[in-house]
């Protein structure tokens, strides 16, 4: 059974029983007068208001407004309408709206520009994201876009929680509350603030994750808390990114992986039988499983390697190992990133800090690019901040664009998510990067 469609009216979204302070600002967003907006703005956190029980944010109001079923009540003739939603999601963005807040049907306001079709607006929202990502990373304070776990920011690159309130239709002819007067405080009681139902998401840090115990069962392999460490569908990413990293599979190079999983990724790299492989892991309950009767990478692996040291499983943090194989003078043809628990500042950190001394000259990097995939405006946030930054660090990159079949991926706790806490992929295509050193 398809999901019924959100209902994008404003007597939906902006019920009667809305604090006047909040519904001001939404009516002047929903209808686009950026003249009358421009003064509520003034207000600290006015451009971030939410209504309590539908978490209709100003971004949201001005995007959905544009939804063909409402363009009958702007006075915008129909082909200007998305032109001035345009100015006032501009002027909003500015005054410190939040580009991935979540309202009650677990939508971003870019998240609703996208479901509309409407790409300027959609591209507004993401153009953002970057912004307040990369001025983030600049304060040093980077943080993993995910969209069910999290504190509010203070800034453009706030993350605000998801909600699931049922939205209850007020009197559709309600008329906008009296103007506001500029200076007026927005943010009324506890009463009146929009709580996420998943404001308490998972929190799976690099700490707790080497602590947990691991299952390795049904084609995954699980923490303690049911968060899928790896699977099996992540299979065909696998082999395209050796593809990738390894063009024609020669045989005799040089290969590092980061964080072993399952070892799929691993076995195909031995399958090109490289001169050097070496596989960096952390986690006690692995490196068992690695030593174990059914592993291919024991110690009879590493004993059957072209020379001593060739094959070799680095039992430890990639913090702690890298710097000694730097310190050793290893250089590899082929490397590859895929830890568990870790923020993209830990990957940052790697390609910037570490892959140019690893990297032989005409070798290649990759990463499993998980990224913000349990939503596609996050996505598209995180593709431009990494490339964005892999240049900064000396590198290009290419995207390559894979088909993910979500058959089996579609629904939570369903299909491959059975017995797993949390669908961590919710999109129909990958972007696989491959990183190459510029010049």
């Amino acid at each position: 059974m398809a999901p019924t469609a959100p209902n994008d009216s404003i007597d939906a979204r902006i019920p009667a029983s809305c604090p006047a302070p909040i519904s001001q600002i939404l009516y002047h967003a929903w209808h686009h007068d950026l003249a009358g907006l421009k003064p509520l703005l003034t207000v600290p956190e006015s451009a971030r208001v939410q209504e309590p029980t539908t978490g209709e944010s100003p971004l949201h109001a001005a995007i959905r407004a544009c939804a063909p079923a409402n363009q009958g009540e702007l006075a915008d003739d129909a082909a200007e309408v998305e032109e001035h939603a345009k100015a006032v999601v501009h002027e909003l963005f500015m005054s410190g709206g939040i580009w991935n807040g979540l309202d009650d049907n677990d939508e971003t306001p870019g998240d609703v520009a996208a479901r509309l079709g409407l790409k300027g607006l959609y591209t507004l929202c993401v153009e953002a994201g970057v912004r307040a990502e990369l001025l983030f990373g600049l304060l040093d304070g980077y943080e993993e876009l995910e969209s069910d776990d999290g504190e509010e920011e203070e800034d453009e690159s706030t993350k605000e929680e998801d909600g699931e309130d049922e939205v209850g239709n007020a009197d559709a002819n309600a008329e906008a509350p009296a103007e506001i007067a500029a200076g007026e405080e927005i943010a009324g009681e506890e009463a009146h603030v929009f709580v996420s139902k998943r404001a308490q998401g998972p929190n799976v840090n690099s700490e707790d994750y080497l602590r947990s115990n691991l299952t390795y069962s049904d084609g995954k392999l699980v923490d303690s808390d049911q968060n899928g460490v790896m699977m099996a569908w992540e299979t065909s990413i696998m082999r395209s990114s050796v593809d990738a990293l390894l063009p024609e599979l020669p045989t005799g190079r040089k290969v590092l992986n980061i964080g072993f999983g399952m070892g799929i990724i691993d076995s195909m790299f031995a399958e090109t039988k490289p001169s050097k492989h070496h596989i960096i892991e952390a986690h006690p309950a692995v490196l068992e499983h690695i030593n174990g009767p059914d592993s291919k990478f024991g110690k009879e692996w590493e004993a059957s390697g072209p020379s001593d040291g060739a094959y070799k499983v680095h039992a430890g943090k990639w913090q702690d190992v890298v710097p000694k194989l730097l310190e050793k003078g290893e250089t590899y043809d082929a490397i590859y990133f895929d830890t568990f628990g870790e923020d993209y500042n830990q990957l940052r950190l790697f390609f910037t800090e570490y892959v140019p001394s690893l990297l032989e000259e005409e070798g290649r990097f990759g990463f499993f690019n998980g990224l913000g995939a349990d939503r596609k405006i996050c996505y598209d946030v995180y593709t431009q901040v990494v490339e964005m930054h892999l240049s900064d660090a000396g590198m290009d990159v290419e995207w390559q664009e894979l088909d993910v079949d979500m058959k089996d991926l579609a629904k939570e706790g369903e299909g491959e998510w059975k017995d797993v806490k949390r669908r961590y992929w919710t999109l129909d295509k990958y972007r696989l990067p491959t990183c190459t050193l510029l010049g």
